[in-house]
């Protein structure tokens, strides 16, 4: 008798997942624990584990679909060593593989393929760009043939258009990586660039469709989503995942509750930055990087403890202030999927060392899509870093509930007239607070900026800080 695989519960306040991908086919042999499908919910992208083991006898979700926490994922009749399949058996990491499908998309192996059988859940729309066939890697995978990519990278290809049948790996192993996708892509577009010098006509709305359907793309760069057509040439069309949907309901909600405001201001981390490059082959020896990230959330997880106006949410249902007695700093991370804001807990409590060994592994989770709800949840403040991609001053909104986020930009050098009236060049870092002004005030929010200031002019303090 086959036993039913439901969508377990995947954290508070969610009542519903997507399916991003699905690793099992039918007939496939699979072990309690093992990932059989990947969900997509309004707060992270989580596998799910098969509740029992077994031969899957019936797959009863589509990629695409949306799915109610108890619904039926797959079905799975009992066999003898289910724990443990025969060497023969396909790995119960291994994603379907659909003759209709553009792409061959599967997870790392872990033992030899079998002929994959008929059934397979409906395949998703074909993404806008095809490398062309003379970018392929010499050796292309065969139809049965396991391809070790891991489930971003297989994400990844699938948004950009890429078969990664025909991508050679770089990594060990011959794994396939993000870079290696991206090879593939730039040279299908210079590709397509330089045959389209002799060859590519005006845009028009008659051709529109055809260079639409071919999955051409007039500016030479990929897009995601299905290939169209409009009026007025071709155009691709994404549907709004959960966590695209989440941002923009958040955003809205921030924009049309919080009146905020923005203070302005400048940090001059010379000192800092002549400590941290004293400091870094000491962190790299231990394999990590030392950035001047690790003591701007010292500064500011220190600076929160001393401001707990900062530090608080306002519960307007009960017409109450809550001030938090934790300090957990969120950071605003830019990904493919969107953006997310892991949490890192009890901040204040960490000396500059853990902070930096808690931020390589947060980063490592954001990158390869490997964080949880639980990773997003408790922030009581944020930090968003513009510098790491360009910029210097914005005016972030506000993360609700949280009362106030600070934004900070790239560093530059600048003339700066020092006590003694000498002009020197001082490294200064862009500083931009937002705040909700219904609790926060003009002054605390200078004062609290101010100490947050204080603490990266003078590391030792820092450092020291109780």
């Amino acid at each position: 008798m086959a036993t039913e695989v439901k969508l377990p519960e995947l954290g508070d306040g969610i009542e519903s997942g997507d399916v991003l991908e699905i690793f099992v086919s039918v007939g496939d042999v699979v072990s309690e624990g093992d990932d059989i499908v990947e969900m997509e919910t309004d707060k992270a992208t989580v596998p799910v584990p098969a509740s029992v083991g077994g031969k899957v006898s019936k797959i009863s979700v589509a990629e695409g679909d949306t799915v109610p926490i108890g619904g039926v994922l797959i079905e799975i009749e009992a066999t003898e060593g289910a724990s443990a399949p025969e060497p023969s058996t396909p790995a119960p990491e291994k994603a379907a593989e659909q003759a209709s499908e553009p792409a061959a998309q599967t997870p790392p192996p872990a033992a030899a393929s079998a002929t994959p059988q008929p059934a397979a859940p409906a395949p998703i729309s074909p993404p806008p760009v095809s490398p062309a066939p003379a970018t392929a890697a010499p050796v292309a995978a065969t139809s049965t043939e396991v391809i070790p990519a891991g489930p971003a990278v297989r994400r990844f290809a699938r948004e950009v258009g890429v078969d990664l049948a025909s991508v050679s790996g770089s990594g060990e192993g011959g794994r396939i990586t993000r870079e290696d996708v991206m090879a593939v892509v730039r040279n299908a577009n210079e590709a397509r660039t330089a045959g389209g010098n002799s060859t590519a006509a005006k845009p028009t709305a008659g051709n529109a469709a055809g260079a639409a359907k071919s999955g051409a793309s007039t500016s030479g760069a990929p897009r995601p989503g299905t290939a169209d057509a409009d009026d007025f040439g071709p155009i691709s069309v994404e549907r709004m995942s959960k966590i695209r949907k989440t941002i923009s309901r958040q955003m809205h909600t921030s924009w049309s509750t919080v009146p905020r405001v923005t203070n302005f201001d400048d940090a001059d981390i010379t000192d800092l930055e002549r400590l941290r490059q004293s400091s870094k082959e000491d962190y790299a020896a231990q394999g990590l990087k030392l950035t001047t990230m690790p003591f701007l959330i010292k500064a500011i997880a220190t600076a929160l403890r001393h401001h707990p106006s900062i530090n608080a949410i306002i519960d307007e249902e009960n017409e109450q202030i809550i001030y938090k007695e934790y300090v957990n700093v969120g950071i605003a991370v830019d990904t493919e999927r969107g953006l997310v804001v892991p949490v890192m807990q009890d901040a204040d409590r960490m000396g500059v060392p853990e902070i930096t060994r808690s931020l390589a592994e947060m980063a490592g989770k954001v990158r390869g899509g490997q964080f949880g709800v639980n990773d997003l949840k408790g922030g009581t403040f944020t930090i968003s870093n513009l510098g790491a991609i360009g910029g210097q001053y914005s005016t972030p909104i506000v993360n609700v509930p949280e009362v106030a986020i600070l934004l900070v930009g790239r560093s530059r050098k600048l003339p700066v007239v020092m006590p003694d009236d000498s002009i020197q060049p001082r490294l200064m870092m862009p500083l931009s607070l937002s705040y909700d002004h219904r609790l926060v005030d003009g002054g605390t929010a200078a004062r609290f900026l101010n100490d947050v200031i204080g603490y990266l002019e003078a590391p030792s303090r820092l450092l020291l800080a109780l």
